[in-house]
């Protein structure tokens, strides 16, 4: 791609009189060709979840957050818009059956697969979510399919198009609109089986044990050890695409026994995702996936909220506060025991100012390496020397009540291919186990 961009060699020596035409052509599609793919530029990152997950599958998840991140990045250098590039990640995350979502989601008390998903455009603002879907392979199909056919106005006799369906409704509407389905048996694999067979008897035994409080909180405190492997919580991504477009998608299978009907926050509006462009009262666009407990995210309109606060000038310490008073300190939550609640955020706007050199464009790297090695297991690579469009500011956010787990604030130029593989691991104070948040991001 450098030798593509050699300007030596796209054009003619100073020596050279005459142009012969093939020259002429050639270097008029060397031109183009350049041009092209500097407006090639892309972002994307992507999350699996806040949940417990295995030591042993990480290796798993880290290669179906790279494939979800190649997948979307495919669709950007195709040309297509970012909802349709953060819908593709979303289904390779559902697709994959290490995830808590569409195949091999948790099952509710009744060993029913429910699903959950939402995506928003930051361009139009408009939403599409469908909420205790069963029956449906990729529900992230059906909640952008939503907002495609809300975008093309009104129905016949002048009805308001829906935005957020549930239940047997939009599996209709679904099925209706050419959404593939898929039997519970398959959607239901051997993991999440045998997870809820577990589940379910620990759920008999605590039931037969509630009289006696204190075997009870022991045999309590034994399962959330045992259940180290099982995945809880929303995977989701986020996208930047090649006109500076934002577009945020959450898709989450819900918690593990959880009551038939129940809908968590990946299906709710401003509480699983966001996505905004700049406009006359945004000086920046900006992108949020949420993971965590659904109820907690959802009573505080989390993913609303750091949307909001990366308007600030300073968005890292505003995002800071927004975090530790609107929701870890939130007079919502004020009961809570244990609060969980992680975000993957971006915040772009137009860059005026840009790298001088390629080798400040490779300090940009260098130094989010520098700055996180402590806390980050991470690799990379980084080419490429053109200027770019638009500078981004990512922060990592992941949470509990008591104190402040990671933070990470990267700024870079779009142009330069890069691909960063991070893996957070973390100790909580109040909940033994160890927690790991896993994401994949990528540059085009």
């Amino acid at each position: 791609m450098e030798k593509a961009l050699n300007s030596s060699e796209i054009l003619p020596s100073k020596s050279s009189q005459v142009l012969s035409r093939n020259e002429a052509e050639s270097s008029k599609e060397g031109d183009n060709s350049k041009r092209q793919w500097e407006k090639r530029v892309g972002f994307v990152l992507v999350h699996a979840g806040a949940g417990y997950h295995s030591e042993s599958k990480a290796k798993e998840y880290k290669h179906v957050c790279k494939r979800a991140c190649k997948k979307a990045i495919e669709k950007l250098q195709a040309g297509d818009l970012a909802t349709d590039a953060v819908t593709a990640a979303l289904v390779e995350l559902e697709d994959s059956p290490f995830t808590n979502a569409g195949m091999g989601s948790n099952l509710n008390l009744l060993g029913k697969i429910e699903c959950d998903a939402s995506i928003m455009d930051g361009k139009s603002l408009s939403f599409g979510a469908v909420g205790s879907l069963s029956g449906i392979k990729n529900p992230v199909l059906a909640a952008n399919k939503l907002l495609c056919e809300g975008q093309k106005g009104k129905l016949s006799a002048g009805r308001i198009p829906p935005c957020f369906l549930v239940g047997d409704g939009a599996f209709k509407w679904a099925v209706d609109h050419g959404i593939p389905t898929c039997p519970q048996d398959i959607m239901a694999t051997k993991l999440s089986l045998a997870a809820f067979k577990r589940n379910k008897r620990k759920l008999e035994l605590a039931e037969k044990v509630e009289t006696d409080f204190i075997q009870y909180k022991k045999r309590r405190q034994s399962s959330e050890k045992e259940n180290d492997s099982g995945t809880l919580d929303t995977v989701g991504a986020i996208v930047v695409d090649q006109d500076g477009n934002v577009a945020a998608a959450v898709s989450s299978g819900g918690l593990a026994m959880k009551h038939p009907g129940r809908v968590g926050q990946a299906a709710l509006y401003g509480c699983g995702c966001w996505a905004e462009n700049t406009g006359v009262h945004n000086p920046y666009s900006t992108a949020v996936s949420t993971s965590g407990c659904g109820e907690h995210l959802v009573r505080t309109i989390l993913a609303r909220e750091c949307s909001l606060a990366l308007q600030a000038e300073d968005a890292h310490q505003a995002l800071l506060e927004s975090m530790q008073n609107k929701f870890i300190g939130s007079p919502f939550l004020a009961n809570e025991e244990s609060i969980l609640g992680g975000v993957i955020v971006l915040r772009s706007c137009r860059c005026s100012t840009k790298p001088s050199s390629a080798d400040e464009k490779q300090a940009l790297l260098g130094k989010w390496v520098r700055d996180s090695y402590r806390e980050v297991m991470m690799f990379g690579n980084s080419e490429g020397n053109n200027s770019t469009q638009h500078l981004t500011n990512i922060l990592f956010w992941f949470l509990n009540r008591t104190d402040f787990i990671f933070s990470l604030q990267w700024n870079f130029y779009g142009v330069i291919q890069q691909r960063v593989c991070a893996l957070v691991t973390c100790q909580r104070r109040m909940v033994k186990p160890r927690r790991t948040f896993l994401g994949y991001l990528r540059v085009q």
